[in-house]
């Protein structure tokens, strides 16, 4: 009989274990990936001319992203957004990036505004790799290209520069990998449970391109030790920008910092090819 209960106790503790682990998966995606089908405005809305784009994944995913031109440009800028949204709402961020004589090249991952499939850490991966090779069609070489990412995009643009050459790397907001953010939100509960890696920290390590880190001291999302930790892993050549303002703000509140900052980072890279 007291073999039976404990019997009975162990499977009971198992299932809610089973049960417990899938719905912390489940989160762990809908924290992760916040994705907008709806584009909401578009490049020429503040005055880009721009091309649509659709280009296929190695796994056979349809992708949809915009390309911004400027007239002799000396490179192209290559955008991974956050986690949230879709390219639609990064227009002034686009903008800010083509005033500095750049191209800008940015994309919806898979799952996100016109993309097909569903979002995941190594579709991601692929996404980034396609829109790489998309640029390469066009006769862009990989030195001129600056690989940018916030937030989450700068894990996707990470993994990106340390399998392929890119002429720079500027990452804003970014965590060093997912342990760490874990840590942060969840500090009772082992790192283990959680299935996305975001191995920032490694795989840094690996990048010889130009880098230039930036983080909000005010970042309320990602902690700003974070984004030191992942300066620190880094090899040179690297920058660190600390700016202002929230998560999601930053970039606003500080933006004459960003414009001199990365317009001094960029014309650096471009004339230095």
């Amino acid at each position: 009989m007291i073999f039976s209960r404990i019997l009975s106790s162990l499977i009971v503790f198992f299932l809610f274990a089973v049960f417990a682990l899938i719905y912390l998966r489940l989160m762990e995606r809908r924290v992760l990936f916040i994705p907008t089908r709806e584009l909401e405005t578009r490049p020429c809305d503040i005055g880009l001319d721009y091309e649509e784009e659709n280009f296929i994944t190695s796994d056979n995913v349809s992708l949809h992203g915009w390309f911004i031109p400027y007239q002799d440009a000396g490179c192209t800028v290559l955008f991974c957004h956050g986690n949230g949204g879709n390219i639609s709402h990064r227009l002034e961020k686009l903008k800010f990036f083509n005033t500095l004589k750049s191209n800008v090249f940015i994309f919806d991952y898979r799952g996100y505004g016109k993309s097909q499939g569903r979002p995941s850490e190594e579709g991601l991966y692929i996404d980034v790799k396609a829109a790489y090779d998309y640029l390469l069609t066009r006769n862009i070489a990989p030195d001129e290209i600056i690989g940018f990412g916030e937030s989450l995009g700068g894990a996707v643009i990470i993994d990106l520069a340390s399998k392929n050459k890119i002429g720079a790397l500027i990452v804003s907001g970014t965590i060093s990998n997912a342990g760490d953010m874990a840590k942060q939100l969840y500090p009772y509960l082992p790192s283990w449970i959680f299935s996305s890696r975001l191995d920032s920290l490694n795989k840094i390590k690996s990048i010889d391109a130009p880098k230039l880190i930036i983080h909000s001291l005010q970042d309320e999302i990602v902690p700003f030790r974070l984004g030191e930790k992942l300066y620190q892993a880094a090899p040179g050549p690297k920058e660190f920008l600390q700016v202002s303002g929230t998560h999601n703000e930053a970039f606003y509140v500080s933006q004459e910092l960003f414009r001199n900052k990365i317009g001094d980072f960029i014309k650096a890279i471009c004339r230095g090819r």
